[in-house]
């Protein structure tokens, strides 16, 4: 850990902000100062509507980053085929919640989907009757989750004459099916076509329908997608039939011939043509011919199980490593079948929505209580009954109350939950009061600023919610050290803080790596971070998003102060804070967004912040930036994009601001690459 510069500054009491009372509860889309989102109803977008794909819908590219839908457009709910349309088609970016089972008229209709939007049921009344959607060329960035698409069959079982699909693609690109069931189609249930790329398709139930799922239909071999999780059942052909594609990647897929019934499989999943294909741990249940490729296609067969099973069952070739192009879990095969008959298609919640990090068991929980009524009285000690190198979540529950401690989550011990039980974040609370330059009480020096860190992370896939975690150091007692007195530490990879306070003066939420070398994201949402100097630091790839950053005058109750101070390694995405507002009890013009730390002097390091879609108090300095121990803020990396508010301004060249196309490579899902941040 690097020494921190020495600075002096303030303490305030802990308390929680007057601007807790007025945004007590954070949702998605309603801030302090930010302008509500339209609905057409009055129903709520699911709490899981804006999340983000996985596998090669993930991958950034032709000029779309990752795939996110409609989540930077309006919520809207829908009940009538008029206004599915009118929102589906519009040029804008909309979050479309389907909240009655619409019929389609006239029969087989497919609405023409267009770019940027999410299509996603309330709970199980989502449904879509008789018809489907069209995404034609060009289209991108759509995900379309949680409805069933069903009954448009016209009588005929290998239908040549009715083209009604549940879902059809045609050229379109960074697409996501996701939690559906399909069904009774009149042909096809899903159709991925004329060179349609960058698709995933995963947890979704595909049912009576004669041909299931078909890709390919072009000379060119140029289709990446990923198909995992989905229950295919009661199907005869394309299950699927894959052709030309340039990357195939099918895991955890449960592929079921019920013996009996009038409905049999002729194959399972196809490689045709050019496509390279890798099939990894799936269950085959009394299909015929479940596994084949023609000569010229390929496919690397791993860890899967086939029970009752005949014909033809094929390997060869080279194919691909998934992992060069997106992270992902495989489930254990023999977990596939229970798993996927209880998770897949529309969830009522996100408490019953099954996820690709989805564990058989459900997590441990240990309970925390300070009158003795919990399994442990502090927070260290439930942090110490982790076994080491856990291999699965564990949630520490920790009950109201205030708790004086230090907390250390050490890098062997990951996937711990550390959340308060209470009814807000304000009823738990861990604090402690240390300060670089605070005696160790071992008698061996003094805390550096790391060290000073009320709670410390170093493990991975930390998450933490609904508490306060706060530094209380009283600067204007203890003005003969230095100020830096951190709340929360984080040195580690893919930590999620989601309603949560962070509260301290100086230096109040370190957000730094393992190492230099090493990548740290942290993802905060639905929280507050409150503090007055360079009280959001670090070296970590770190988003600040749907948040509220409270600025607090110094111990003198004078009014100035910085909130970033980034110290990125060069070539790595630094702080990103995003549909947020800044604000807090201090004077106008007093505050920087922040200014480049080159930690150690260290002149290879490339700081960045980057300031988008909030909004910006008065307390804000018309120049934004400045410069930090001879180091120019100019040659490093600050820039802001349509920020609202007194405090925000026009560009100039005291103020960039992003163009257009260079926004489009600054989003959230640019910081968190492959992680998609969800609570487990």
């Amino acid at each position: 850990m690097p020494q921190h510069r020495r600075r002096r500054t303030t303490a305030l009491a802990l308390g929680v902000p007057l601007i807790l009372t007025a945004a007590g509860g954070l949702a998605y889309g309603v801030l302090p100062g930010s302008q509500p989102r339209a609905s057409a109803a009055t129903t709520a977008a699911p709490a899981w509507a804006t999340a983000t794909a996985d596998g090669f819908a993930s991958v950034n590219a032709l000029g779309q980053n990752g795939t996110y839908g409609g989540r930077d457009g309006q919520i809207v709910t829908v009940k009538t085929l008029a206004d599915l349309e009118k929102y589906a088609t519009a040029s804008e970016p909309y979050v479309i919640v389907v909240a009655a089972a619409i019929t389609m008229d006239p029969v087989g209709k497919e609405i023409k989907v267009q770019s940027n939007k999410t299509i996603v049921g309330s709970g199980t009344s989502g449904q879509i009757v008789g018809g489907g959607f069209f995404l034609g060329s060009g289209v991108h960035n759509v995900i379309i989750r949680n409805l069933t698409i069903r009954d448009a069959y016209q009588g005929v079982w290998n239908d040549k004459e009715h083209d009604f699909d549940a879902i059809q693609m045609d050229g379109a690109h960074h697409v996501w099916i996701d939690h559906n069931d399909l069904r009774h189609m009149a042909d096809g249930l899903i159709d991925v076509r004329k060179d349609s790329t960058y698709v995933t398709v995963s947890w979704n139930k595909l049912s009576q329908d004669n041909k299931a799922f078909g890709i390919g239909w072009t000379e060119n071999v140029v289709t990446d997608i990923t198909i995992h999780h989905n229950w295919i059942r009661e199907t005869e052909q394309r299950n699927p039939s894959t052709d030309n594609a340039a990357h195939a990647h099918l895991y955890n897929n449960f592929l079921e011939d019920v013996a009996g019934t009038d409905i049999n499989s002729s194959y399972g999943n196809y490689s045709r043509g050019a496509t390279r294909m890798v099939l990894e741990n799936s269950w085959f249940q009394g299909f015929k011919n479940p596994v084949i490729k023609d000569s010229t296609a390929s496919i690397v067969q791993k860890g899967n199980t086939f029970v009752g099973t005949s014909g033809r069952n094929e390997s060869g070739g080279t194919a691909f490593d998934p992992k060069t192009y997106y992270a992902y879990t495989l489930d254990k095969t023999a977990d596939v079948p229970a798993l996927l008959k209880s998770g897949v298609g529309p969830r009522s919640s996100i408490g019953t929505t099954a996820t690709a990090s989805t564990k058989a068991a459900a997590a441990t929980t240990l309970t925390v209580a300070k009158d003795g009524s919990g399994q442990y009285p502090t927070v260290q000690a439930a942090v110490n009954a982790v076994p080491a190198n856990n291999p699965s979540r564990v949630v520490i529950s920790v009950k109201p109350g205030t708790y004086r401690e230090l907390v250390k989550v050490p890098s062997n011990k990951p996937h711990v939950t550390i959340q308060g039980s209470g009814g807000s974040r304000n009823d738990t609370v861990i604090v402690y009061n240390n300060a670089s330059g605070t005696p160790k009480p071992d008698g061996s020096g003094t805390y550096g600023t790391g060290g000073s860190a009320t709670v410390a992370v170093e493990a991975d896939d930390f998450q933490a919610r609904n508490l306060t975690i706060s530094n209380d150091f009283d600067e204007a007692s203890h003005q003969d050290i230095a100020n830096q007195a951190v709340a929360l530490r984080t040195a580690a990879d893919k930590v999620f803080l989601d309603g949560v306070i962070v509260s301290g003066d100086q230096d109040t939420l370190l957000v730094d790596t393992a190492a230099k070398e090493k990548l740290g994201r942290v993802y905060m949402t639905n929280s507050y971070v409150i503090g007055n100097v360079d009280f959001i630091f670090g070296r970590a790839t770190a988003v600040i998003d749907k948040s509220v950053i409270t600025l607090k005058k110094r111990w003198n109750g004078t009014s100035a102060g910085y909130v970033t101070a980034p110290s990125t390694a060069a070539g790595r995405k630094g702080i990103l804070i995003a549909n947020s507002t800044v604000n807090g009890d201090v004077s106008s013009a007093s505050f920087y967004l922040g200014r480049p730390w080159h930690a150690g002097g260290d002149a290879s390091l490339d700081p960045q912040t980057t300031v988008r879609n909030t909004s910006l108090s008065a307390a804000i300095k018309s120049t934004p930036w400045t410069d930090m121990s001879g180091f120019s803020w100019k040659d490093d990396r600050f820039a802001e994009y349509k920020n609202t508010g007194a405090g925000s301004g026009a560009a100039s060249s005291n103020r960039p601001q992003l163009t257009d196309a260079q926004a489009t490579g600054q989003e959230v899902a640019d910081w968190l690459g492959d992680w998609t941040p969800s609570s487990s």
